[in-house]
């Protein structure tokens, strides 16, 4: 653990004029707070911050952050209050010791709504001021140091994933990779220790094995470079495990498959450079086609600048080379920190990168936690292309964006407006995804609207979320519409006349802000036709008969995506159930609803495709089994005591055929969802009166 003096002295060394005594106050300040608070390792809690603090100082930050990440756990973990902060460090270090603590609230929360929310915050705190996340990182890469101390499995796997699904993605958004690199490492070890130990033993064993073969090739390629008459550093190592072991997973080798296991990077003088050494390359080893990437021209969006390219060295041994700047070196280890060194002036980071300012606005118009979590997790982790509007505007897209998202990324009213596109002079469908270096021409429309079918192949969350946002209000408009409709029939009904004076009455009984919302909950039958009328005139409702009240069918079946009062039938080619992913297609007002395997939609194009989910309070729904049973006296009645003992209800049963060994049938039984249908069917298999049995 760094010492007082050994901390300010680090921060001395590269800000001379930094305040040596508020950083030594921070430091006091949080050994007394944390006190004798211990950590899973036996170690005092007040270590924890302070090397924080110094992996703050390795980067070379303003004093601070240094002392933000001193205080980071103090409002949590101990009695002070970011007024106590204010207080003593002033109002720029509370604010960023608010971003980064965990309001003991949200620890409260369910599952995924903590999760939610704690996101939220994070990410809004963070759109402030960036230095919020690079202590957040600092303070996560610390803990995971330090997880093995933790001696609950279940609590290590949970930080482990939460490092691997949200800090380490976030960590390499700006950039910085050496952060990245280490989380996944120490994530990986906790969440597949098998394959972990595997890799890392048979790393360990091709290194033995082949003694300093790394360090040949690297020598061999510096030797060749400075024949060419440039001066560089290279330097090699065997790839990351968690690299390795993704890659073995997404194409289905095993380890003796992978070719390219050793990476190698050349650092230069200049960016001419780059390209000259690009070339001697080329020019001794053959590249593998392909694998050339050039992110010095088209940097990716957290400021990554390098030359990618991958080299056959000899006996079919494959190495990966990356070719950038010293400049460019620092910049790509540690991203946007690295241009806030105090160093380059010190100045306030504003943290409005464009992605962020993206990830804000899908932040608005999130509706629940899932949709946040979802929403993020689309703009924070995919893999990116660039794409360019007809005049030369560069735009930087996920894997899989279709002409949508890149409508939606230009601006949010083109993608709303948009009905056809161009990809290189083409016509081309809207679900067409994107390739790399793609000009695309977005056709709209004036009276265009967006399409809920197109959550079924938009992959940004920006699109996601602004055509939610519309679905949602188009809903809304059309539920206000059925409520002055319905509202109407009711002052119809009521013994008098009904103005504005008594709406405007029954809008502060109901406790509702205006009349649009009275209609919105009329629309929605959240709100009965008796309660309108009491709260328009108290005791007109008395004076009716119960029957003169039209009462809304409650519904077995409840399907979200539809728009208000659109009809639709569950298919009766594939009888979907509750946990089937579905979709719709539209035969005149009626949408059938569809699993997403069922054959049918092999014959329809996909573009009236309708995405559609089941809503949670749908409390079943009829499900088809085909049953074949074994024709002796009592089979039936076993299968019928199967469907009784797992709590199903027959609702039609039909014998299709009988021979003298088999008795073929068709069932139709209400079950909960699709685990309870499975269930079923697994009894049936596991019966002796039952031959066959299987779900159509």
């Amino acid at each position: 653990m760094l010492r007082q003096y050994e901390l300010v002295e680090r921060v001395k060394a590269y800000d001379p004029d930094a305040d040596e005594a508020m950083l030594n106050r921070a430091y006091v300040y949080t050994v007394q707070k944390h006190g004798t608070q211990k950590r899973a390792s036996g170690d005092p809690y007040f270590s924890h911050p302070v090397e924080v603090a110094g992996l703050m100082t390795d980067l070379k930050l303003d004093q601070e952050t240094i002392v933000t990440a001193l205080l980071h756990d103090t409002v949590e973990d101990t009695l002070a209050t970011i007024d106590d902060i204010q207080r003593n460090f002033g109002p720029d270090v509370a604010r960023l010791v608010d971003g980064v603590t965990k309001l003991s609230k949200i620890e409260q929360m369910p599952e995924n709504e903590r999760a939610a929310e704690n996101l939220r915050k994070f990410l809004l705190a963070m759109s402030e001021d960036l230095r919020v996340l690079l202590v957040k990182l600092a303070d996560r890469l610390h803990n995971m140091r330090t997880l093995h101390f933790i001696s609950k499995p279940e609590k290590r796997q949970r930080i482990a994933r939460e490092t691997m699904d949200i800090y380490a993605p976030l960590a390499e958004r700006v950039g910085m990779y050496e952060y990245m690199r280490e989380m996944q490492l120490l994530a990986f070890e906790q969440l597949e220790p098998l394959a972990y130990a595997t890799i890392t033993g048979r790393l360990a064993q091709i290194r033995s094995e082949e003694g300093g073969q790394v360090d040949e090739i690297a020598y061999r390629m510096k030797q060749v470079l400075a024949d060419a008459g440039l001066q560089v550093e290279v330097s090699g190592r065997e790839k990351h495990p968690y690299s390795i072991w993704r890659k073995m997973a997404e194409r289905h080798v095993n380890f003796e498959q992978i070719t390219d296991i050793m990476a190698f990077r050349i650092l230069t003088d200049s960016e001419e450079d780059c390209y000259r050494a690009l070339g001697v390359l080329h020019r001794n080893w053959p590249m593998i086609p392909g694998r050339f990437k050039d992110y010095i021209s088209t940097p990716k969006s957290n400021g990554y600048r390098s030359l990618h390219t991958a080299l056959v060295y000899r006996n079919s041994m494959r190495a990966e080379v990356q070719i950038r700047t010293h400049e460019m070196h620092r910049t790509n280890e540690f991203g946007l920190a690295a241009h806030w060194a105090y160093k380059q002036g010190g100045t306030t980071p504003d943290g409005q990168v464009g992605w962020l300012r993206d990830l804000i606005e899908v932040l608005d118009q999130a509706q629940d936690a899932e949709e946040l979590l979802e929403n993020a997790k689309l703009a924070i982790y995919q893999d990116r292309i660039f794409a360019f509007t007809p005049k030369g505007a560069l735009y930087q897209l996920p894997k899989g964006a279709t002409p949508v998202d890149f409508a939606f990324a230009v601006h949010t009213d083109l993608g709303a407006q948009a009905v056809g596109a161009k990809i290189n002079g083409r016509h081309m469908p809207l679900r067409t995804p994107l390739a790399n270096g793609d000009v695309v021409e977005i056709i709209k429309g004036n009276d265009s609207e967006p399409q809920l079918s197109w959550l079924s192949f938009v992959a940004t969350a920006k699109a996601r979320a602004s055509i939610r946002r519309f679905v949602r209000l188009r809903e809304r408009e059309e539920a206000i519409e059925t409520g002055e409709d319905l509202y109407e029939s009711i002052i119809a009904r009521m013994p008098g006349k009904v103005g504005k004076k008594a709406l405007n009455a029954a809008l502060k009984r109901l406790d509702m802000a205006d009349a649009d919302t009275l209609m919105h909950a009329i629309g929605e039958a959240r709100i009965s036709e008796r309660e309108v009328m009491e709260a328009l005139v108290p005791g007109s409702a008395a004076e009716l008969p119960d029957d003169s009240f039209w009462q809304a069918p409650e519904r077995r079946v409840r399907i979200r995506g539809l728009t208000r009062g659109s009809e639709f039938e569950l298919a009766e080619c594939c009888h979907p159930v509750p946990g089937d992913r579905i979709v719709g297609i539209r035969d005149g007002k009626i949408v059938n609803v569809h699993t997403i395997d069922c054959l049918t939609l092999a014959k329809e194009s996909g573009e009236d495709w309708i995405d559609l989910s089941w809503d949670p309070r749908t409390d079943g729904a009829t499900g088809r089994l085909k049953v074949i049973l074994y024709n002796r006296p009592g089979t039936l009645a076993e299968m019928t005591g199967i469907f009784a003992a797992n709590h199903v209800n027959i609702s039609h049963l039909a014998l299709q055929s009988r021979d003298e060994r088999f008795g073929h049938y068709i069932v139709d039984i209400e079950v909960r969802d699709l685990a309870h249908l499975t269930r079923n069917i697994s009894a049936l298999r596991a019966s002796d009166a039952v031959a066959q049995a299987e779900r159509i």
